[in-house]
């Protein structure tokens, strides 16, 4: 390349420049190597201002850009997880008998949600001495709920919803299933006055899917939806 194509080259470049400056200030690297080259020439001793500027700068926006990336993301998660307990709620008012209703769990409600085990543990004021059934529904003795939220600890957890790591006491609730249960979320079912407690039990093989750090609203409000739906069935 000759000096004159060269110096039209250069010439062109400087014009475009020029004309939309914007190019060099949306491109770091180029802003990060003109500062860069503006310290060298003016040497170790003399601390340029600007440039500690535009470094500082910058990481505020990268800080800024992950802040705005997690809360996109965090809205996306909400999003998703708000479509899919509305798909829940709408399936468990699709069954027309009780025995459907049940089936319905396992076939339809488990996938939509996610998770490998749905189960409805009943207390029975009766002689139950061990869990009875299979399937989504399981039968079981007078305390056996408080047993299970407690989960193996002294003092039970109320009757809010818990996330955690599958406690051995729910093992036998869960039941078989196509991988090893390694998180649950158990939602207490208050069935009112005169009736014993119920409490749905959800196990996932993930065992990052429900830990005590998540939000449970959205879990809250299919909890609230499939007491009314149980308790509907409960009154016929």
């Amino acid at each position: 390349m000759t000096e004159q194509s060269a110096a039209e080259l250069t010439d062109e470049i400087r014009a475009r420049l020029l004309a939309r400056p914007e190019l060099i200030l949306s491109d770091r690297d180029l802003m990060r190597a003109l500062i860069g080259a503006r310290e060298a020439e003016v040497g170790e001793n003399v601390i340029d201002i600007r440039g500690r500027a535009m470094q500082a700068l910058e990481s505020r926006l990268d800080r800024l850009e992950a802040a705005h990336e997690s809360v996109i993301s965090a809205a996306y998660d909400n999003q998703s997880g708000m479509n899919t307990i509305h798909r829940a709620v709408l399936s468990l008012l699709e069954p027309t008998d009780f025995e459907e209703f049940l089936e319905n769990l396992d076939m339809a409600v488990a996938p939509v949600l996610r998770v490998e085990t749905l189960r409805l543990v009943m207390e029975s004021g009766g002689a139950v001495p061990q869990p009875e059934g299979s399937g989504p529904l399981m039968i079981a003795p007078a305390g056996t709920v408080a047993g299970l939220i407690s989960g193996g600890r002294r003092m039970p957890r109320g009757n809010d919803i818990v996330l955690r790591r599958t406690a051995q006491e729910t093992l036998a609730f869960h039941g078989e299933s196509r991988a090893p249960i390694r998180s649950e979320a158990l939602l207490p079912i208050d069935l009112g006055p005169g009736r014993l407690p119920a409490l749905l039990l959800m196990g996932s093989a993930d065992i990052g899917r429900f830990n005590p750090a998540q939000g449970t609203d959205l879990l809250r409000f299919f909890g609230q939806a499939f007491r009314l739906v149980l308790i509907s069935w409960l009154r016929k």
